[in-house]
């Protein structure tokens, strides 16, 4: 740092308009010959200052001391914690923590142990697992495992490089050819994970002078990849085809590119997007469509094709990108649609070249679980009845999962405490259903986001409705008024 204050006011202001998430604040380290540090301007004072601006005019953001430490703000160190969230204080990383655990919102991590099954060993304990996304419980399938061991006896535990280097595999191309033709499109290409696929899909299609309109339950990382294309967006209320048109109507004219980014399946309420009124809206607009179907890929439409074959707008999607890690039960993404689209990615999209190429044991898993998709329908259809079973068992019994209509089931309790209380009183029954908080979810929608597996038995299902509905009416609510959904504080995000 040393910028005249003018520059600083303009950078955070800047920063504010690009919603930038977090800020790291470099300060310089005092050393001799150093100009800015000599002439007396960067004072502990000043220091404190930038870190105040940066925090008053980005009230949301995370402010990060990463360079410079007790030599910049000397004694003025504990001060710096107030507006920032971490700093350096004699080499170690203090953070303030954001009061995460008097919110209810401090997160740990689980312990499981053995196969991704209906049934776990989680901290040690066994436990029926309806927490999962291995949706059709193909992750440990003999064929899938074997063509695991066939990838890496064939060709190695790495790809050994990026794609445009030196990790560009037969494999990785076979496998494509194969996304293509079970998409219907013309070509596909491989990512590393689903996160990583709109990172690299949004920026390429859309700058600073475009437009993405988005879903104000769109997943994180469409949001974050809006935010690295750096387009301007419009946030239109969740599902509400009447605010979609009219926001394209508003940003529509000739020469700005426009993007519709959905999700098929919203990972966090269970609901289809209505995508066949959404996908005419934006073409008559002249948008682009991408389906983020994540949670669709082999669970839902005619041959596992997904929410788009479910409301029967596959040949209509101008971009399909799919997961590999949840119903497919292996690992990574894809994205599909014309040839140049490939090319335009291969070559543009950062999130693609730079990282090494998606390892071969896993792709020839998800090659071969793609298959069983096919070959094995019974898997989506048990899956499907599996899920309305334990919402007809619920809403008898006075639990709403609304408005879940597929395989994600949620249970809305509101309070933190009491949904984690919820969570782990079932632990205890030996049922896995995991308590999801904000910023997960909006602010007061706390819930418990239940996932039922094509392998689940109907006697298990039962079970776990008879446990849950007990153990929800031990933790009553302690004030109805946190049931509120408080759409905007999730800023788009799941």
């Amino acid at each position: 740092m040393g910028e005249e204050s003018e520059d600083l006011i303009e950078v955070a202001f800047k920063l504010r308009e690009l919603e930038v998430p977090s800020i790291p604040v470099n300060f310089l380290i005092p050393i001799d010959g150093n100009r800015v540090l000599e002439d007396g301007s960067l004072t502990p004072e000043h220091c404190l200052r930038t870190l105040c601006l940066m925090r008053f005019v980005n009230p949301t953001a995370e402010i990060r001391i990463a360079g410079g430490r007790e030599g910049n703000l000397r004694t003025m160190q504990p001060l710096g914690l107030y507006p920032a969230n971490s700093l350096f204080i004699e080499g170690y990383l203090t953070t303030r923590g954001d009061g995460a655990r008097e919110r209810g919102t401090y997160r740990e991590l689980r312990e499981l142990s053995g196969p991704h099954g209906t049934r776990v060993q989680l901290n040690g304990r066994d436990v029926l697992l309806f927490a999962g996304s291995n949706y059709l419980d193909l992750s440990h399938h003999p064929r899938v495992v074997e063509a695991a061991v066939r990838g890496a006896r064939d060709w190695g535990c790495a790809a050994g490089g990026s794609r445009l280097i030196s990790g560009n595999l037969d494999l990785h191309e076979g496998f494509e050819a194969e996304i293509a033709a079970f998409t219907g499109c013309e070509s596909a290409l491989l990512f590393n994970t689903g996160y990583a696929a709109n990172l690299g899909i949004i920026p390429a299609l859309v700058g600073p002078d475009d437009f993405v309109v988005s879903d104000s339950l769109n997943h994180a990382s469409i949001i974050d990849g809006v935010r690295l294309s750096r387009a301007q967006s419009r946030v239109f209320p969740h599902a509400d085809c009447a605010a979609l048109d009219k926001a394209l109507s508003e940003v529509s004219r000739d020469g700005v590119r426009v993007l519709v980014p959905l999700d098929g399946i919203f990972s966090m309420d269970g609901d289809i997007a209505p995508l066949k009124a959404m996908v005419e809206i934006a073409h008559r607009h002249g948008a682009m469509v991408m389906l983020d179907d994540a949670h669709g890929t082999g669970t839902l439409g005619e041959g596992g094709r997904g929410s788009g074959a479910h409301c029967d707008v596959m040949d209509e999607i101008d971009i399909h990108m799919g997961n590999l890690a949840k119903g497919i039960g292996s690992f990574g993404a894809y994205v599909a649609g014309p040839r140049e689209l490939r090319d335009l990615l291969i070559n543009v999209a950062r999130s693609f070249i730079f990282t090494c190429a998606l390892p071969p044991p896993q792709v020839a898993a998800a090659r071969e679980s793609l298959k069983l998709v096919g070959e094995e329908p019974w898997r989506r259809w048990q899956l499907q009845c599996n899920a309305a079973q334990l919402r007809k068992r619920l809403a008898a019994a006075g639990l709403s999962t609304e408005p879940s209509q597929t395989h994600i089931v949620p249970v809305i309790l509101g309070d933190n405490a009491r949904t984690m209380a919820v969570c782990e009183a079932m632990l205890e029954r030996g049922f896995y259903v995991q308590g999801i908080r904000h910023p997960s979810v909006p602010r007061g929608s706390a819930r418990l986001r239940i996932t039922p597996m094509a392998t689940h038995t109907a006697e298990e299902i039962d079970a776990l409705a008879d446990a849950l509905v007990e153990v929800v009416a031990l933790h009553p609510d302690p004030d109805s008024s946190t049931l509120t959904t408080q759409v905007e504080d999730t800023d788009g995000g799941t």
